[in-house]
């Protein structure tokens, strides 16, 4: 089989503790991680057993965990009435935290500092942009339309020297035939990143499942997370530097807004700090938005200091007004976050791109360590652009399909292309300027495992699962000084996989039990 390979240095388990202890000290890093033992995920799998033969006691479990969740406000609006909260449902969620391997998940901590320093330089380079996605340009018209307004911007001359950076890598624990464990970055996520906000109290359900059912050690190692507070302090810190007290902080929103709860739990932060906050539509910016002779943005007479993006990711969030919306608050002094050019910085196109030997080394000459830190994390990743090295890859795919995942230029999940599906869109596009558009990733192995996914309208049911581990990222600049960066935290998101091996579109949250 044609295969190219990809050296994946591995991170010391002592280079990672050393890690550990700065983020205690710093106060950033998880509390209480455990580290818990076999014969404790053994215990857990009894409990299963157990309620699977006791239908009456998991019934009420699983009715004490919505009502819990209900009472802390892990709560969504439904899908009937998505633009009201007259009606509202408990966000998905596990029954049971999730096991995970302590040292894969402090490598995943540790290098997170790191990642939001390596978007943050490529944002930068506008070379190196030009030449990663000079294939991806011609193959993918969305791709095409952000890069000409990137392109514009440029032209034009930056002039807001602030930029904030809200970012999340995801990853999976990959489980190799030998039993040997590795955390491999599946993507990292640059533009209306999700994870905090309503599941932050998660947490406490998990705690109070455990002890009902006598895992009162076990329940001591979920730990509280703070990553709503520090996600937000850090859109807090942009306006700071913005330096106009009256300005807002805007919310760029969808229509459907099911979502709107969780952005709540961010304006509630931003409000307690006496910063206001407008939440706006393309089509009101568009409408409403204006630009001053020093290009200060306003929208309904207010001034805008940054605009947090929470929607613009997906070619259906455009319209022809949406475009101009678009460009009009790229062109503005609002501090964006993200910018276009971080919007960019975040394709899976240059993600591939990173992985080619001696570009990490580009952005980090005299950091020889925090190279080998950030490619332990990488999976294999293949370009398919016009020329041999992307004939080669299609042909590696359509060899072995069951291998590879390939990923369009999308966010927002349910994109990317698995074994036959592999083959027919390849068939349909290797010949042309379209495949492009797409790369070519190994295919992670997940460590999988059994609980009880709980959503609404879905049935109680053991299922077989895997999950991501989501490592939250929280930067700002001003000029070439970083005036913060860190580790925000960290969410677990849980997926069913169906009877093929194959992971489906339920996805829930879910907690760490570290073992």
């Amino acid at each position: 089989m044609l295969h190219h390979t990809l050296h994946l240095a591995v991170v010391s388990l002592s280079h990672i503790v050393l890690q550990q202890q700065l983020f205690f000290r710093s106060g950033v890093a998880p509390k209480g991680i455990c580290g818990l033992t076999g014969p404790t995920v053994m215990a857990t799998k009894a409990v299963l057993q157990q309620l699977m033969a006791n239908p009456d006691r998991l019934h009420s479990l699983v009715d004490e965990a919505k009502d819990l969740a209900l009472l802390h406000g892990i709560v969504f609006r439904t899908h009937e009435t998505p633009n009201s909260s007259e009606a509202v449902t408990y966000a998905p969620f596990t029954l049971f935290p999730s096991p995970v391997p302590k040292a894969v998940f402090l490598q995943a901590l540790a290098v997170q500092t790191h990642f939001n320093t390596l978007v943050d330089k490529i944002s930068q380079d506008p070379d190196f942009l030009e030449e990663a996605l000079a294939g991806t340009l011609h193959g993918d018209d969305f791709t095409a339309r952000l890069f000409d307004i990137y392109r514009k911007v440029q032209q034009e001359g930056q002039n807001q020297s602030i930029v904030v950076g809200l970012n999340r890598s995801d990853y999976m624990v990959d489980q190799r035939e030998d039993g040997i464990s590795s955390m491999k970055q599946i993507e990292i996520n640059t533009i209306a990143v999700g994870g905090f906000g309503v599941s932050d109290r998660l947490p406490v359900v998990h705690r109070h499942v455990l002890k009902s059912v006598g895992l009162l050690e076990e329940s001591k190692c979920i730990q509280d997370t703070n990553r709503t507070p520090r996600m937000s302090a850090a859109l807090a810190k942009a306006w700071e530097l913005y330096g106009r007290q009256k300005a807002v902080i805007l919310f760029l929103v969808e229509d459907v807004q099911i979502s709107k709860l969780t952005h709540c739990a961010v304006e509630k932060e931003l409000w307690t700090r006496n910063i206001p906050v407008l939440r706006r539509r393309f089509e009101d910016v568009f409408r409403k938005g204006s630009l001053d002779g020093d290009k200060r943005l306003f929208i309904d007479g207010l001034e805008v200091a940054v605009v947090y993006y929470r929607y613009g990711y997906m070619p259906d969030h455009y319209t022809g007004q949406n475009w101009d919306a678009r460009l009009l608050m790229e062109r503005s002094l609002a501090v964006k976050c993200p910018d276009i050019s971080t919007h960019l910085a975040g394709t899976k196109k240059v993600q591939q791109v990173l992985a080619r030997p001696g570009i990490l080394e580009k952005f980090f000459s005299e950091q020889p360590q925090v190279v080998e830190q950030i490619r332990a994390t990488f999976a294999g990743l293949y370009t398919l652009d016009m020329g041999p090295e992307g004939d080669q890859t299609v042909a590696m795919a359509l060899a072995n399909p069951d291998e590879f995942v390939l990923k369009p230029q999308r966010e927002g999940g349910g994109n990317n292309y698995f074994g036959e599906d592999i083959v027919r869109v390849l068939q349909e596009v290797k010949s042309d300027e379209r495949r492009a558009a797409y790369i070519l990733m190994d295919k992670i192995r997940p460590r999988t495992q059994q609980n009880f996914l709980l959503k609404r309208g879905l049935p109680l049911k053991l299922t077989s699962i895997c999950y991501e581990v989501g490592v939250l990222g929280a930067y700002v600049r001003r000029g070439r000084e970083m005036v913060l960066n860190e580790v925000a935290g960290h969410v677990l998101r849980t997926m069913s996989i169906n009877d093929s091996g194959i992971i489906d579109r339920v996805t829930v949250f879910d907690n760490p039990l570290i073992i």
